[in-house]
């Protein structure tokens, strides 16, 4: 037995207190009646009637058992100085709430719940919860309650209104509810502890003595006008019948007053309620029905009060679809006060479980985490570890993040993380997706350790054993997005990315999923080791074929490219990075080194302007004029195609010029440029065969197929054992006679043999690259100048 918490009963003679019931420790309220109290007031005879009166009041709510009729939850007992029941956890009574604060000379005052407010919603459950206890206790029962009051209504922790007081409960036969029955009016000379509430009675009671059905609801009436009047009742009779006569010839008036206090949906039934004649007032069945009543919050509330009168099926539609729908709708003081309860209670249920956590989670997101640690969690921690139906274990996956939110710190490791990390290892494909699904969710309150060690090689597993189920395939390529940072580079190179690279599923969805990594992996190529060899060689071969998928949405083909677009925009800027690095490093003095192209360029036969003639010839100028390349152009032509060169005029020419006075331009031209044996040394870009003993025959850039003239001198090699043929020719329109000369065997071999004659011949120096071959020409030359 614990503190006192109201008062109620006629003129507040049950002090109500707090207590728990031993054999099960279940909360209780504690009725109890101390006899002395009546002591004072009457005599001993009065005082018996009194006691007897309300044991009597007891048995009936014993008899009559509903949800809107005040639960006994221990029978009467009875001492020399009490009397005492337990009822079910009660709050307050309702005329401890309405009592006006002028009024504390009432015994029914005793200072409880004077802060006590009750929200639109709770009147409005309130009264139809007294309206349907009437319809109970008339259609059902057959009684007239005839004490229909304020003190006769308490209010439950849960917050549902209970009518209790039927110490003054009249049987009725089954016949019509309208007819009457007599019935002791109110009087002055009996004790008003065994008198109804005269200021709640109805007028017929008082006038003909006779009472019906019709009468509790006049007093109803009566009460809802209290409830909306600040707790002030229409009739203030002050215990005389002579006052009370009075004030309801006014009471038509007073009405009109109060009216507009209350809601205008319930103004035309007040009206009717209070009617004079019995025959114009509704029945408890019909009042129920009207529009006012007809509110989605006060329906599933009404639910909730019967909800052990409901089948598992019911149960579960109720918990999955209308609760969670109406849940805002209504108060947060009734989510704790009213739902609450009802839920925790149903959850210890496996059947309806599932359906249960629906409406819990709803509330946990709603509520603070203050109000999720004192109120929800303590019930609700055992639900972590306790088995579960596998729909239970997704709706708890699904949702945990919400869970999470709110849970203190210190026990989300031990108590909700082991929930999705035990869910990996299980075998049923609902609860690995939903496992998988809720990875994303919890991501940040994942560890090191853990995504290593647990999530990721588990999470890898299933994939392994389900990669054609396109869920699984998705929510594991979600899963690994988020919690890729917690993992290490080596497991990222070894194991995820081939994953990614045998991943056969042309799922948009899935290839978003893909494109989605690779953007984190963008982000940090270093960490996650995504170097941009693999770009090249395997992660855009591997992604360049879903361009073309014809399933992909426009912003998931437009997300893809710019991926692909990302990774050519890295390779082109470290790939010039390190080119431009290798420029600067070979363009040093100390790293400065020739390539290839430019060592073959400079030996070839035809850079003829880097170093000076092997020997000189007086009056003679050089002009070399040449593009770039062509030779080698020529060379690679001649090649391929039996020694054919370019035959453009614009191509490069060689010219002579004399310097001698008298001498003609075409006199120095050479019209059929020698042929010139040139060594394995002099062109490393040449591709004509080289034999033992026989060097190449390259004709000078300046000259092509089309253009051959007659030579002026014929350098042609000799056969082997003939002289080469040294006849000169007179040129066109020459002035210059028939001149010989003669030129060795072989150039290189057995140096230059013959003479020349009149005239001397110009030649062209090749590159310091052949200067063996030309110093022996130089020395043949020599001699020929000196035998002139």
């Amino acid at each position: 037995m614990g503190k006192q918490v109201a008062t109620g009963g006629p003129e507040g003679v049950w002090k109500i207190y707090e207590g728990h019931r031993k054999s099960d420790g279940k909360e209780v309220s504690i009725f109890v009646f101390e006899k002395k109290s009546a002591e004072k007031l009457y005599k001993p005879k009065r005082r018996e009637a009194v006691t007897e009166l309300l044991r009597a009041g007891i048995r009936q709510l014993e008899r009559l058992r509903h949800p809107r009729i005040l639960q006994v939850m221990h029978p009467v007992e009875e001492c020399a100085e009490t009397l005492s029941f337990a009822s079910e956890p009660v709050l307050v009574c309702l005329a401890n709430v309405l009592t006006p604060a002028t009024e504390t000379d009432r015994p029914d005052n005793a200072g409880f719940a004077k802060d006590y407010n009750f929200l639109d919603v709770e009147l409005k459950y309130g009264i139809l919860q007294i309206t349907e206890a009437l319809s109970f206790l008339h259609y059902t029962a057959h009684v007239v309650h005839r004490n229909v009051c304020p003190s006769s209504v308490f209010v439950t922790k849960k917050g549902t209104w209970k009518l209790a007081g039927l110490e003054f409960a009249e049987k009725m036969g089954e016949h019509d509810g309208v007819e009457s029955v007599p019935c002791q009016p109110w009087s002055s000379r009996l004790p008003k502890m065994t008198q109804p509430d005269l200021d709640f009675i109805a007028p017929e009671v008082q006038t003909t003595s006779q009472c019906s059905l019709l009468s509790d609801m006049f007093s109803l009436g009566m009460v809802i006008c209290a409830v909306f009047n600040k707790g002030k009742s229409l009739i203030e009779a002050n215990h005389s019948n002579t006052t009370y006569m009075k004030q309801f010839e006014l009471l038509s008036e007073q009405l009109k007053n109060v009216l507009g206090l209350i809601p205008v949906a319930l103004q035309e039934a007040v009206v009717r309620l209070l009617n004079r004649d019995p025959r114009q007032r509704p029945t408890a069945q019909l009042l129920s029905l009207i529009k006012y009543f007809s509110d989605p919050a006060v329906h599933a509330l009404q639910f909730l009060d019967v909800i052990n009168m409901k089948d598992p099926s019911q149960k579960s539609n109720f918990f999955r679809i209308t609760l969670p729908e109406v849940l805002p709708y209504i108060p947060r003081k009734l989510w704790f006060q009213h739902v609450w309860p009802c839920l925790r209670e149903e959850m210890l249920a496996q059947e309806v479980l599932a359906a249960v956590l629906q409406p819990i989670l709803n509330i946990i997101s709603e509520i603070s985490q203050e109000e999720y640690e004192t109120i929800i969690l303590p019930r609700f921690r055992c639900i972590f570890s306790w088995p579960k139906s596998i729909q239970a274990s997704v709706t708890l996956l699904e949702n945990l993040h919400v869970i999470l939110e709110k849970t203190p710190k210190d026990e989300i490791q031990t108590d909700v993380m082991p929930i999705i990390y035990n869910a990996l290892d299980t075998t049923t494909a609902q609860i690995q997706r939903a496992c998988l699904m809720a990875i994303p969710n919890v991501a940040e309150y994942i560890d090191e350790e853990s995504a290593r060690k647990l999530v990721f090689p588990r999470a890898k597993a299933i994939y392994e054993k389900n990669s054609s189920d396109l869920l699984i395939t998705l929510y594991m390529l979600m899963a690994v997005e988020r919690v890729m940072d917690k993992l290490e580079r080596r497991m990222i190179l070894e194991e995820l990315l081939p994953l990614l690279w045998d991943n056969k599923l042309q799922d948009p969805d899935v290839i978003q999923a893909t494109v989605n990594i690779y953007r984190v992996m963008l982000t940090d190529s270093k960490k996650y080791g995504l170097s941009v060899n693999l770009m090249a060689t395997r992660v855009m071969p591997s992604l360049l074929p879903l361009t073309l998928n014809a399933a992909l949405h426009l912003d998931q083909f437009t997300s893809l490219l710019e991926l692909l677009q990302e990774m050519l925009d890295t390779i082109d800027r470290n790939q010039r990075n390190k080119l431009k690095l290798d420029d600067l490093v070979l363009a040093s003095p100390e790293h400065r080194r020739p390539s290839a192209v430019s060592l073959r360029h400079h030996n070839s036969s035809d850079y003829m302007a880097a170093s000076p003639p092997a020997f000189h010839i007086p009056n003679l100028r050089v002009e070399h004029r040449r593009k770039t390349n062509s030779a080698e152009d020529c060379s690679r032509k001649s090649s391929g195609s039996a020694g054919s060169c370019p035959s453009s005029p614009d191509s490069n020419r060689l010219r002579v010029h004399s310097a001698l006075i008298g001498r003609r331009l075409s006199d120095n031209e050479l019209l059929n440029p020698p042929k010139i044996r040139v060594g394995s040394y002099s062109c490393g870009s040449s591709t004509s065969d080289l034999r033992v003993g026989l060097l190449p025959i390259r004709r000078h850039s300046s000259t092509c197929s089309n253009e051959r003239r007659n030579s002026m001198f014929n350098l042609s090699p000799a056969t082997s054992g003939s002289v080469p043929n040294t006849s000169l020719l007179t040129p066109s329109g020459g002035s210059m006679g028939r001149r010989k000369s003669a030129v060795g065997s072989a150039l290189g071999v057995g140096g230059l043999s013959g003479s020349l004659k009149q005239r001397r011949s110009s030649c062209v120096a090749p590159s310091s690259a052949g200067a063996g071959l030309l110093q022996q020409l130089s020395t043949g030359v020599t001699q020929l100048f000196s035998g002139k």
